[in-house]
């Protein structure tokens, strides 16, 4: 019977690890920037790095979500269908080949109209269920924002927008990269934002609008950056009105949920926030039996 287990958020960008015992304590965390891009494709030598800095023994089990169950990642894990009930998971891990004593979260895919997949999310939303979470809508915002509805503890919908990517590609490079450079975070321009995603036809005039603002002098360049925030972020609470209404429950690191909740409040939805550390340690506690 295993005493302790490693839990790891294993992003493409981003690892967050936590070392827990059986009553659900954390006896270590740890989060850096070697995520699935950085490895190299070595997440067995990145996984023993890990252990070593963390003083995690070789012998404590690690269970494993997110990028590092993809094509790219350590090994591929096929997609649940989402008639498993999150609190299923655990009886869905896969073994790493070569490597006993370490499991693979699945994620979930939809085909039931759109498709859309998830991976990482879903050990997000058993801890959340874990904490009494069974039905409504759930958002996981980031580089690909998940909005997720819950119904009976099941993944019901799932609707995924690459707000954070947009957010990341518009600022590196192209015709508002500039403007958002030498931006500030400016409360005004993100509720104008907002505003504007309302009003907006389409988001890739919104867009253009941004520059067209700030050549007119209409808007400071300085607002540019808070400004495409809240128009991003604000187009998915528009097309969300079209299947989710009432109260939002959101999982995100604090500034991420506090860019929400304040969308959240423009578009007249109650939303309570989460911690992501809270929600998955929360969510490791299921795994203890099935490794």
């Amino acid at each position: 019977m295993h005493t302790q287990l490693l839990g790891i958020d294993w992003g493409t960008s981003n690892r967050r690890a936590y070392l827990v015992r059986r009553d659900g304590k954390c006896l270590a965390r740890h989060a850096d920037d070697q995520g699935m891009l950085a490895v190299g494709g070595d997440f067995a030598g990145a996984l023993a790095s890990l252990r070593e800095r963390m003083g995690v023994a070789p012998d404590v089990a690690v269970v494993m979500s997110g990028m590092v169950g993809s094509a790219s990642g350590w090994q591929e894990v096929p997609y649940l269908n989402t008639k498993v009930p999150l609190t299923g998971l655990p009886a869905h891990l896969a073994s790493v080949t070569g490597h006993p004593g370490c499991f693979i979260v699945p994620g979930y895919c939809t085909r039931d109209g759109a498709v859309d997949v998830m991976r990482g999310e879903e050990t997000q939303l058993l801890g959340a269920v874990g904490r009494g979470l069974l039905d409504g809508w759930v958002v996981l915002p980031g580089t690909h924002s998940k909005w997720v509805y819950l119904r009976a503890g099941k993944v019901d919908q799932l609707v995924t927008y690459m707000t954070g990517e947009l957010f990341s590609m518009l600022a590196a490079g192209g015709t508002l990269a500039a403007l958002m450079a030498g931006g500030l975070d400016d409360d005004s321009a993100f509720a104008a934002g907002l505003q504007e995603a309302r009003r907006a036809r389409a988001l890739s005039n919104a867009l253009f609008g941004v520059r067209a603002r700030v050549v007119s002098k209409t808007m400071a360049a300085t607002q540019a950056r808070s400004f495409v925030s809240g128009l991003l972020i604000g187009a998915e609470f528009v097309a969300a009105q079209g299947h989710a209404d009432g109260a939002i429950d959101i999982i995100g690191s604090p500034l991420l949920a506090a860019h929400y909740e304040r969308a959240a409040a423009h578009f007249g939805m109650p939303a309570r926030a989460h911690d992501p550390d809270d929600v998955y340690l929360a969510a490791l506690a299921y795994f203890f039996e099935s490794v």
